[in-house]
């Protein structure tokens, strides 16, 4: 059945109107049933569905029905697979319908800003093209199902400490560029049902009430056409938030918000159109659910088993030095496990993601189910108590044993949504252990179990690492058939690992002095500014290891010279040399050799996956747009790829670069350069328009500083060119006056001709 939104919109009094932009409850919209207009409910997602039946709160306190936890945003962006992630958001829009969910939310798209961020976790990449392609995809597999995502947390929620009122500072291109670019991915190309506000200020406006953000950004430029609602808890002003382009409150005002809203609008204070606007957006989305309902399909036997895929898909092999790995299944007898993780993984994280599990596959339930009679011992104590006994029993057990595999990580304590991380350390317990085991050991590989990335003293005292991440409830179906050799590993790490702390970009920032935090590195996160630091790193981004190894050949560009309203398709070709069947995934950056801005060194700008059995190749096409080559230009508000040449880089990780070649990109966009009296030399010789006009006059201003003079060679070496040059380039045009013998008529007319030209 269709319904007329407009005509139910003008049938509903002003009091209906205006209870319709609050929740009836923790998890429901309200009802209004003269009109046939149903309540639906929202749950708590992303990586599974955390639905209350009778308790509700917001951190998971209270018990939810049993569902499935499929692995983390962290560990799920590493599969660099986009149809592995749709195929999850499949699963889980079945789960909605036949639990009867509207809304599930999520995907959390925030970046990763830093590592101590308590709710990294949950979130998918330090990097937004990623996170966009990621989130896209499993955008449009929960909405193939006619279920609704909310996108968040928009925007800017990159730290727990004081996130419901802190104001993150920052510019219009970082904005842009970082922390608003996956969302727009998401918008653009899986145009989602909602979108989720953040609880903290941008630039000391609530997101909220932040009408640039939430009109001007996602609703002009972008196009959203469906509703935004609060983070629970999140409103202050309710109808400064609703003229800012905010519909729906969450959860229930208690009628409160509603009587301010009805009173703005007798008062005259609110256009009642911009209600009716905003219920319309509402009531077109429950409806959306209700006109297409489908049968639901919640097989948790068989969806525990795609979590496991998934798992197995995204872990990724960090080292493997003398092929330690895969184990033998023969040799499992002389096999040692260590850890608490082994027998009871951490696999989730905790706050408003928190799921009720149907059952948990630990690696000893997995490798006892395939009859691989692994020695265990616990070696540590996750109150981090350091407990000598249990340190000696590993340590004995793993001399005697042929390999040890240590299953260690962070407890559940140390990474949660509502606070940040204080260090990047693991229970000092942990490490220890792992030290105490290698010395006698040489064989020892760490299976990790963190949300994020943790320091690693002993990084160079063991042979093998996986990255478990937090890998849902079958987290040791997938572990096992890694370290075993029944799945080849290939996932890629979607954030960086530093070497410590204190080399993350944003140290000195972070977390701010709790009323604000500056986000000073600009554009500069992640591999951003490692690479351009020229930094050592413990694993780069894009970084992961499989038991083959693959070979990148002919490259070739669909052209090389392009406008910059063109695509370019880069295709090249990928061999399986090794002997093992396994997948590969190639990475494209593209890197800016215009210098019309300060940018990073490359960027990741497309990706592809690409399974391939032993001696196998074959060709991946990869297609960049404008967008690929673009910064944001706040100069002319709008993304600008300037004129000049750009590398294209093809590589296995962002510092490991198999192919490049190069593009000559052409701007059909107007320059938002313009002249004034303090432009300098250097800016005007650099644009070909204004250099060309300036031609005569920087002539005649070279010799005023004594160009082509005969000089002696005592004064050659201390007034040589490359000093003239360079006095010459950071002159300011109002200097020309004592150089060039202008008037100030004659130079406001010079600024006037080069800025006429730029404008035609």
């Amino acid at each position: 059945m269709k319904h007329d939104i407009t005509e139910i919109v003008g049938r509903m009094t002003l009091e209906e109107k205006a209870g319709m932009c609050s929740g009836a409850d923790f998890w429901h919209t309200k009802a209004v049933e003269r009109l046939g207009i149903p309540a639906v409910m929202v749950s708590d997602g992303p990586y599974g569905l955390r639905k209350q039946d009778l308790k509700a709160d917001h951190l998971g306190v209270n018990e939810s029905i049993k569902a499935v936890c499929f692995p983390a945003g962290c560990l799920t962006t590493c599969s660099f697979d986009r149809s592995l992630l749709r195929e999850e958001g499949e699963t889980l829009g079945d789960e909605c319908q036949a639990e009867d969910v509207s809304v599930i939310l999520g995907p959390a798209v925030n970046m990763k800003r830093s590592p101590l961020c308590g709710r990294n976790f949950e979130y998918l990449s330090e990097d937004p093209y990623l996170a966009g392609q990621a989130a896209a995809a499993y955008t449009k597999g929960v909405e193939s199902k006619n279920i609704g995502v909310s996108v968040k947390h928009f925007a800017a929620n990159n730290q727990e400490y004081r996130r419901m009122s802190v104001s993150a500072e920052a510019d219009e291109r970082t904005l842009r560029e970082i922390y608003l670019a996956a969302f727009e991915a998401v918008v653009r190309e899986a145009k989602p049902d909602t979108l989720m506000c953040s609880y903290n200020r941008i630039n000391g406006v609530y997101s909220c009430e932040n009408k640039w953000l939430l009109t001007d950004v996602l609703r002009k430029d972008w196009g959203f056409g469906g509703y935004v609602m609060t983070d629970w808890g999140a409103m202050d002003d309710r109808v400064e938030a609703l003229k800012a382009g905010l519909e729906l409150e969450m959860p229930s005002s208690g009628g409160v918000t509603d009587k301010q809203i009805v009173q703005a609008v007798k008062d005259g204070k609110l256009d009642e159109k911009i209600l009716d606007t905003a219920v319309g957006r509402i009531l077109s989305i429950v409806f959306k659910f209700i006109d297409g309902r489908l049968p639901g399909n919640f097989d948790k036997e068989k969806h525990h088993e795609l979590a496991a895929k998934i798992a197995e898909n995204s872990m990724v092999l960090l080292k493997n030095d003398g092929n330690i790995l895969p184990l033998s299944e023969k040799d499992a007898a002389d096999i040692l496990f260590i850890g608490e993780f082994a027998k009871e993984p951490r696999f989730e994280g905790g706050g408003s993601s928190h799921i009720n599990c149907t059952k948990i596959t630990s690696a000893l339930d997995a490798a006892k189910a395939l009859g691989l009679n692994v020695k265990y011992v616990q070696g540590y104590d996750l109150r981090e108590k350091d407990d000598e006994k249990l340190l000696k029993e590993a340590v004995t057990a793993a001399g005697k044993a042929k390999k040890a595999v240590i299953f260690a990580g962070l407890p559940d304590a140390y990474e949660s949504e509502g606070y940040d991380r204080k260090d990047m350390k693991m229970p000092a317990n942990q490490n220890k252990l792992i030290q105490a085991v290698a010395e006698v050991q040489p064989h020892t590989v760490v299976v990790l179990h963190n949300g994020s990335p943790v320091e690693m003293p002993w990084v160079n005292n063991v042979q093998g690492i996986l990255e478990s991440y937090l890998g849902g409830e079958a987290v040791g179906t997938a572990q096992i058939n890694l370290l075993f050799g029944r799945t080849n590993p290939s996932g890629k790490l979607a954030e960086t690992f530093p070497l410590r702390l204190e080399d993350t970009p944003c140290y000195i920032d972070f977390p701010g002095n709790g009323h604000t935090v500056e986000y000073n590195e600009g554009v500069f996160i992640g591999y951003r500014y490692y690479d351009k630091k020229h930094m050592d790193v413990l694993f780069p981004f894009g970084f992961g290891l499989s038991y083959t190894t693959f070979e990148y050949s002919d490259l070739r560009l669909s052209r090389k010279d392009m406008n910059d309203s063109d695509t370019v398709d880069v295709t090249f070709t990928v061999k399986n040399t090794g002997k093992t069947a396994g997948a590969e995934v190639a990475e494209l950056y593209v890197a800016d050799k215009t210098d019309s801005a300060i940018r990073p060194e490359k960027e990741l700008k497309n990706f592809g996956k690409i399974f391939l059995e032993p001696g196998e190749s074959k060709d991946i096409t990869l297609t960049l747009d404008k967008r690929s080559f673009a910064w944001y230009n706040t100069g002319i508000h709008d993304w600008y790829a300037a004129t000049g040449d750009y590398d294209i880089l093809v590589g296995s990780s962002s510092r490991d670069i198999r192919l490049a070649g190069t593009v000559h990109v052409s701007s059909t966009a107007k320059s938002s350069f313009r002249v004034n009296r303090n432009t300098v030399i250097e800016e005007i010789n650099r644009n070909p328009v204004t250099a060309e006009i300036c031609k005569p006059l920087l002539e005649k201003v070279r010799q005023g500083f004594g160009g082509g003079a005969t000089q002696s060679e005592t004064i050659n070496d201390a007034i040589n060119n490359d000093m003239m040059q360079a006095m010459l380039d950071n002159l300011p045009l109002h200097a020309v006056r004592s150089f060039g013998g202008m008037t100030e008529e004659e130079l406001d007319e010079l600024v006037d001709k080069m800025n006429k030209a730029l404008a035609r």
